[in-house]
C-alpha cells in the first residue's frame, strides 16, 4: 500500500512539475518580441509559411548586410527567394544553405557558413512556436561571443489562446518536449555542438 501511495505521489509531483514547466515554455514563446536591432546577417530557418517573406523584407530595408537562407530544398534557386528590384541590396550576399534538413543540422551548417563569413550578430527568424528550440540550438552551437536577436513569425496554425485550440496545444506540447530534450543534452554536454561537424558546404 505504501508503495502505490509513493507511486502516486511521485506521479502527481512529475505532473505538476511538467504542467508549471509547460506553462513558463508558453509564456516565453509568446513574450518573444521582433529585434528592431541591426545585425551582420539575418538567418531564415526555411520552410515555415512567412519566413522568407519576413527576411527578405528585412535585407531590403537593410537590417543587415547578409541574408543566410538555412535548410533549403536543393531544387530552389537564389531567384526563387530572392530578386532584387531597383534601390535592394545585391544578391551576391544571400546564401542558400541546402544540406541540412532538421533544426539540429540547420545549426550546424549555419554555425560553419557564419564563422566563414565573420559574422559577429545575427537576427534569427523561425516560427513563433519554433523559436525556444531553435534559440537553445543555435546558442550552443554558434560561438558564445555571437550576438544572436530573435525575430520571431506569426502563423495561424499556433493561436494565442492555445488553451481552446486543439492543434495550438498539440504543436506547443511538441515543441516543448523537443526543448526540453535538447535542454537537458546540454546540461551535460554544453560544448558538444560547438565542435561537431558534418561536411562542409559551398555556398549558393
Amino acid at each position: 500500500m505504501n508503495v502505490i501511495k509513493a507511486f502516486i505521489t511521485i506521479t502527481v509531483i512529475l505532473l505538476v512539475v511538467i504542467t508549471v514547466l509547460f506553462i513558463d515554455f508558453t509564456y516565453k514563446t509568446f513574450s518573444y518580441r521582433q529585434s528592431t536591432v541591426k545585425a551582420d546577417a539575418i538567418v531564415v530557418l526555411a520552410g515555415g509559411k512567412g519566413r522568407v517573406d519576413e527576411g527578405v523584407q528585412l535585407y531590403r530595408e537593410g537590417r543587415a548586410t547578409y541574408l543566410f537562407f538555412i535548410g533549403v530544398d536543393p531544387r530552389v534557386r537564389k531567384t526563387d527567394l530572392y530578386r532584387p528590384q531597383k534601390g535592394d541590396p545585391s544578391a551576391e550576399r544571400v546564401i542558400l544553405e541546402k544540406a541540412s534538413r532538421n533544426t539540429l543540422e540547420n545549426a550546424i551548417y549555419a554555425r560553419d557558413l557564419l564563422q566563414r563569413h565573420q559574422i559577429g550578430s545575427v537576427l534569427l527568424i523561425t516560427s513563433r512556436y519554433h523559436m525556444k528550440r531553435s534559440a537553445i540550438l543555435f546558442r550552443n552551437a554558434l560561438p558564445k561571443e555571437l550576438a544572436i536577436y530573435p525575430y520571431p513569425v506569426d502563423s495561424n496554425n499556433l493561436k494565442e489562446a492555445w488553451w481552446n485550440h486543439e492543434g495550438s496545444f498539440h504543436l506547443l506540447f511538441s515543441e516543448f518536449y523537443k526543448y526540453c530534450m535538447f535542454r537537458a543534452f546540454f546540461l551535460f554536454a554544453p560544448g558538444e555542438l560547438r565542435s561537431g561537424t558534418f561536411p562542409a558546404t559551398t555556398d549558393s
